[in-house]
């Protein structure tokens, strides 16, 4: 047969040749046995012609190369800015990559006291959007959240509901006097005395004169903590927490609930104005309470008496009792040597201020 002629005679015509090889090449007809010399001929003239190339011979080009490319350009130019403004400002820089810590999980809930004190954390001011921040209270529960209950069971003459009761109303006491936010302004902790047994003769007369005539020996902030508004506020609404409620048999076969809790005060000077100095207040309580048997003991139903009560304060005020917590800001700070070391975070020893040694001021090893 002739070149271009098909078996039956007929012969293709250029267009049709081009657009046999088109296809030819996209796989979707059949190539003829031997191409002729006028096939030939076009396919030469085709791949001559600028830009017009069999189609697919040269319009692809791998994807995955060109995003690594562009890839490494990016890191490589991210990379680039860091440095200069680490040159420029490294304050700002390590303070917005750092995290609060080794590990800036959340705590888990403490069921027991702690072998050691929490590690060491990056030092990192406090702000009031962040005002715990810097400190291992950042990981710390919130309010109530903080201090963990136990399961209930019978003891001495309570049910197993009964006790239940009591650790929730033990726990109440703890929010009334250490987190009521009306409270912590210097209003009277009308809810918690509530449930303190009014037949408690000693505590009783504690409860009459601190707050009109604060000494040593009646204090509120044995009990109870407040902060005068005129001169302190609160940060925020949040007062992180950290502690927990066990209990055994007492005396007379009572229900005895001791009470280790860590509040974290974020406040600022009432009359800061631009002044964003923040001091956390930290303070440590541990209380003993008995719920006792009605037969045994005079008391009213729902109430316990005190047994005992102990605390710890770091930035709380040093000096003669006002009633209130008086953190330090600005001068007023003080690295006074020869008084005690604390680490209020540290909880894995036991509370060491008793209960009327006021003449005592920890020096926070950090806060």
């Amino acid at each position: 047969m002739g070149a271009g002629t098909e078996p039956d005679g007929s012969s293709r015509s250029d267009e049709e040749w081009e657009r046999f090889l088109r296809e030819s090449v996209a796989g979707v007809a059949d190539s003829p046995k031997e191409p002729s010399a006028r096939a030939r001929d076009v396919a030469k003239r085709l791949r001559a012609e600028p830009g017009r190339g069999l189609e697919g011979w040269r319009s692809y080009t791998p994807a995955q190369p060109r995003r690594r490319r562009t890839g490494w350009y990016v890191v490589g130019l991210l990379a680039s800015l860091v440095l200069l403004v680490v040159a420029l400002a490294p304050g700002p820089v390590v303070d917005l990559f750092a995290d609060d810590g080794p590990d800036s999980s959340p705590s888990a809930a403490e069921t027991a006291r702690p072998a050691q004190a929490p590690p060491a954390e990056v030092a990192r001011r406090p702000t009031k959007d962040e005002p715990f921040r810097g400190s291992p209270a950042t990981r710390w529960a919130s309010g109530a959240a903080g201090i963990t209950v136990p399961k209930a069971g019978a003891v001495g003459w309570m049910s197993a509901a009964e006790v239940e009761r009591a650790l929730a109303r033990s726990r109440d006491f703890l929010v009334a006097s250490g987190l009521d936010r009306g409270v912590l302004r210097g209003e009277r902790p009308e809810k918690a005395i509530a449930l303190i047994n009014p037949h408690q003769k000693d505590v009783q007369d504690l409860l009459r004169t601190a707050f009109r005539t604060p000494s040593e020996k009646h204090d509120p902030l044995l009990l109870f903590s407040r902060f005068q508004p005129s001169r302190t506020h609160l940060v925020g609404e949040v007062v992180k927490t950290r502690g927990r409620l066990t209990y055994r048999e007492g005396e007379r076969g009572a229900l005895q609930v001791t009470a280790d809790v860590t509040f974290v005060y974020p406040v600022t000077r009432a009359d800061a104005g631009g002044d964003d100095e923040i001091v956390r207040t930290i303070v440590r309580r541990e209380l003993v309470l008995s719920w006792d048997n009605p037969d045994k003991v005079i008391t009213e139903p729902g109430t316990f008496s005190i047994v005992s009560y102990k605390y710890d304060v770091t930035n709380g005020g040093c000096g003669a009792p006002t009633g209130y917590f008086t953190p330090p800001f600005g001068t007023d700070r003080r690295a006074d040597e020869a008084s005690t070391e604390v680490d209020p975070y540290d909880r894995s020893v036991p509370v060491g201020r008793g209960d009327s040694s006021g003449d005592e001021c920890g020096r926070a090893t950090r806060s």
